[in-house]
């Protein structure tokens, strides 16, 4: 007999299936968890699948099946509902079983078995050319709690973080810090407005001043200018103006790599450094790790971009034109065709983000999970595009979308602006409402759905704050196990029959669930299943708690319940640790 209810069940299911319909005993059985419990604890749909192929009716069909099922301690009651669902209820020592469970596995409870499946996970990979903001927060939440679903389901996890530091907007990066710190010396440039404007470029040009005084310096204001075209009014939006724009800035950096000469790489990994370490701290305070942080740079000085080109060129999937190397992305289809070496000889972002997901297939993945804002989901055909393109197969990869988050405070949507009053920073938010409400509320919805974040209520001790509800929870179980004052450790033998309660049964059943609620997080890419169980599971304990005495004077009751309780802080800690959120002993 299976420890696992749900496998007995099927197995029982079985049994009957070869007597009613021999031919069909290999049908796939599927047992699911009822919505509402008086349909009972498992409820399989098998005479439903039978009906077309035997010609017979569902109830019909489930009636039979029951005739020829074979007894079991573990059912107390079979009947047939609705259309022909059968419905399982199990008897009490079935569903408080799992007490013992818990407490035995601990920790491993819920833990899958190793499915020796490598699975990487990219996310963040913000450009490090400025603060995280909340946007870039709530990808970072929900690819750090898929990771931790991923290998607790099983999977062997890699978590990346793909640092582009290469390309013209690291350029734009240093030449905003350098132009910032040349000030600091009375050499005062006109800031271009499609630079880094941000105040922490200021501090970046300090630090450097700092630093390094004057070595940077020593330039004057016309060498820095020389040849650069003028700026159109600051009033003008039209494209022409945008254009000047952009060949202003370009101008620019070119004189900023001849003027500083060999200086010019160790002002670029100034900045880069100061952004990067910047966020890997931002990060790392969130409770956000990466096993590997990838450098886009990499690419080049290996000649894996141009390798991938090569190979995308030799399989005819590229075309010249105007003196571009171009990609026929509307063969795989793309809206357009894209290029991927400009006429300069140049290589496109898209060139390096192909050779990038080349690199992960030779990397040996079984899986490759890409995390990016919602606003990138027309770059997903051009990417699985390329990899087909290159002969490998595009469906080893899969892009989960995530989307903005907006804060509101008193109910009005709020910009809680930086100094520079151009974005939010993940930083402050962590800041007002603390690191546990920003990681369970990130992953409140799913990902791909739009995030109203209330600050308000992510600060609030009360029960409609999920994530004080949750914790509040497992801090009661806590609070009554330390008034106990007994070995957690001795409860296994507690006499279980004695929870007979429909609260403390439901309490089982929950319980019962969580390893399965895993296996669906996992497969869908659905922490937010993890969070709304855990509102759940505290939810099942309150009401419990509220109703009943766990510390009555008989002995024997005593323990029952309290192992119930401390199996309940255990998944809870279980599920609280895999969205990166604290279980407090006490609140």
């Amino acid at each position: 007999m299976s420890a696992d209810p749900k496998v007995h069940l099927a197995d029982l299911l079985r049994t009957a299936l070869r007597s009613v319909a021999p031919d069909h005993a290999d049908i796939s059985i599927l047992l699911e968890r009822p919505k509402q419990a008086g349909h009972g604890d498992f409820a399989a749909n098998l005479a439903l699948q039978l009906a077309k192929p035997l010609k017979r009716s569902p109830r019909e069909l489930a009636a039979l099946l029951l005739a020829e099922l074979p007894a079991s301690k573990l059912v107390a009651k079979v009947d047939v509902a609705g259309a022909g669902f059968i419905n399982f209820t199990l008897a009490a020592d079935a569903k408080t079983a799992v007490i013992r469970e818990v407490l035995a596995k601990g920790a491993d409870f819920g833990r899958g078995a190793s499915k020796n499946v490598k699975v990487q996970v990219e996310f963040v990979s913000a450009n490090p050319t400025g603060p995280l903001h909340v946007g870039h927060g709530r990808g970072a939440a929900y690819g750090a709690s898929l990771a931790d679903v991923l290998a607790f389901a099983g999977h062997e996890v890699t978590r990346e973080y793909y640092v582009n530091d290469a390309g013209r907007q690291m350029d734009i990066l240093a030449l905003s810090t350098w132009l910032r710190y040349l000030a600091f010396f009375g050499v005062e440039i006109p800031f271009p407005p499609n630079a880094y404007q941000g105040d922490y470029v200021i501090d970046m040009g300090r630090g450097m001043r700092d630093a390094h005084q004057d070595r940077f310096a020593r330039v004057t204001r016309e060498q820095v200018l020389a040849g650069t075209p003028g700026l159109p009014a600051a009033e003008r939006r039209d494209e022409e103006a945008k254009a000047q724009r952009e060949e202003h800035l370009d101008a620019l950096i070119a004189n900023a790599k001849r003027l500083l000469g060999e200086d010019y790489p160790f002002v670029h990994g100034f900045a880069l450094n100061e952004q990067l370490g910047d966020g890997r701290d931002d990060l790392q305070e969130f409770g956000v790790r990466f096993d590997k942080w990838f450098s886009e740079q990499s690419l080049f000085d290996t000649g894996l971009v141009e390798r991938a080109v090569t190979q995308l060129e030799k399989a005819g999937h590229l075309y010249l034109q105007d003196g571009a190397k171009w990609f026929r992305s509307t063969a795989f289809g793309d809206e357009k065709d894209r290029v991927v070496q400009r006429e300069n000889g140049l290589y496109t972002y898209f060139a390096s983000d192909i050779a990038y997901h080349l690199n992960k297939y030779e990397r040996g993945f079984d899986r490759i999970i890409d995390i990016w804002g919602a606003d990138h989901h027309g770059y997903i055909p051009r990417v699985k595009g390329a990899i087909a393109a290159l002969g490998l197969a595009p469906e080893k990869l899969e892009v989960a979308l995530v989307q903005f988050a907006v804060l509101y405070r008193n109910g009005q949507k709020t910009s809680m602006s930086t100094r520079s009053g151009e974005f939010v920073t993940l930083r402050e938010l962590r800041r007002e409402v603390g690191n546990d409400a920003c990681r369970f509320f990130y992953v409140l919805r799913k990902s791909d759905q739009h995030l109203d974040f209330d600050l308000d209520l992510a600060k609030s001790q009360s029960n409609e704050n999920p994530v004080y509800y949750v914790q509040y929870a497992h801090a009661r179980v806590c609070s009554v196990l330390a008034q106990w004052g007994g070995e957690v450790a001795g409860l296994a033998a507690a006499d279980l029959g004695l929870l007979q309660h429909e609260r403390e049964l439901a309490l089982c059943a929950r319980l019962a669930s969580f390893p399965e609620l895993v296996q669906n997080a996992a497969a869908d890419y659905a922490p937010h299943q993890i969070a709304f169980y855990l509102k759940d599971l505290a939810a099942d304990f309150h009401g419990w708690y509220n109703a009943e005495r766990m510390l009555v004077e008989d002995e024997a009751l005593k323990c029952a319940r309290l192992a119930l309780a401390a199996a309940v802080r255990r998944v809870l800690a279980t599920g609280l640790m895999l969205l990166g959120v604290s279980a407090p002993e006490a609140m």
